[in-house]
């Protein structure tokens, strides 16, 4: 990574984990350079994410480094360019001893990575980062569509996500676009 700055330590990572993805292909903690490698180009392969400068990029991950503790965003890159990624956002909670609870948010592999085994190995290096960091358990949203896919992760439909929008519809927040891990 040169001499940018990480979002949270490699160490989080287990190295079984970060060696069992394909050859040219290395799974980190996101960087403060990562906008130039494409990062928000990976997103898109999600959902709409706007037209963000790299000066909106670093103000946000500037955030994200001041709330120690709390974001995990982790990326998949492959010959200097970001392929996929996820987030483990922490929660603590007052419920069940004062647990943190990880949520697990905006999985996305770019489409010609697809079907690789880059998003399961992305989920298994989320969930071992929400076990090191000490949650007691990781929740996730998705749709009908990508159940399979996250059961085969080790997850388990646990009941109905609601949500309410303020000031943008569901259409706006992503294109209509179908969330493929």
């Amino acid at each position: 990574m040169g001499n940018s700055r990480a979002l949270f330590s490699l160490e989080l990572i287990p190295e079984d984990i970060a060696h069992a993805l394909p050859e040219g292909f290395l799974i980190r903690p996101l960087a403060r350079d990562d906008y130039a490698k494409g990062f928000f180009d990976c997103l898109r392969a999600l959902t709409w994410v706007g037209d963000p400068r790299e000066s909106d990029f670093t103000e946000r991950f500037d955030e994200m480094v001041e709330a120690k503790g709390t974001y995990y965003f982790l990326v998949i890159e492959h010959e200097r360019r970001i392929v996929g990624t996820g987030c483990l956002v922490v929660e603590k909670k007052f419920i069940h001893n004062r647990t943190l609870c990880g949520h697990v948010e905006e999985i996305a592999v770019t489409k010609e990575y697809q079907g690789k085994g880059l998003g399961l190995n992305l989920m298994k290096a989320l969930d071992a980062v929400a076990v090191n960091v000490g949650c007691s358990k990781s929740i996730l949203s998705c749709g009908p569509r990508n159940e399979p896919f996250y059961i085969k992760c080790g997850y388990r439909n646990t009941g109905i996500e609601m949500s309410h929008h303020f000031g943008v519809t569901d259409d706006a927040c992503d294109g209509g676009r179908d969330h493929s891990p």
